[in-house]
């Protein structure tokens, strides 16, 4: 009786020692915006930084959705609305289209 005790009193504690483990890894998860203030945020907010970025395009949609890619793909979008796409590294800088053209705006 005293073992099955023990051996209850072990497995609760380890589950609470995962839950706790797993909230403090959920807590500690952000990731890096690049660009101006190189801060972290707890999320990257694709949408957000793509409607600044193509606020002064002259085809908002298809920059939008562009960018959109881009983002979610290299987890940066370049402050401003045009130029700086070196502050997002390779990955923003070398994506192209199927007809070889920059992709990322």
């Amino acid at each position: 009786m005293v073992s099955r005790w023990v051996i209850l009193m072990a497995v609760l504690l380890f589950c609470v020692t995962q839950v706790s483990s797993d909230a403090e890894i959920e807590e500690h998860q952000t990731q890096v915006v690049k660009g101006a203030n190189r801060r972290l945020l707890p999320f990257l907010d694709c949408g957000g930084l793509c409607k600044g970025r193509c606020s002064a395009h002259s085809r908002p949609k298809v920059c939008n959705r562009a960018c959109g890619t881009c983002c979610v793909r290299c987890k940066c979008v370049p402050p401003g609305t045009s130029g700086n796409r070196e502050m997002c590294g390779s990955c923003y800088t070398d994506m192209t289209t199927h007809g070889n053209k920059t992709k990322c705006p």
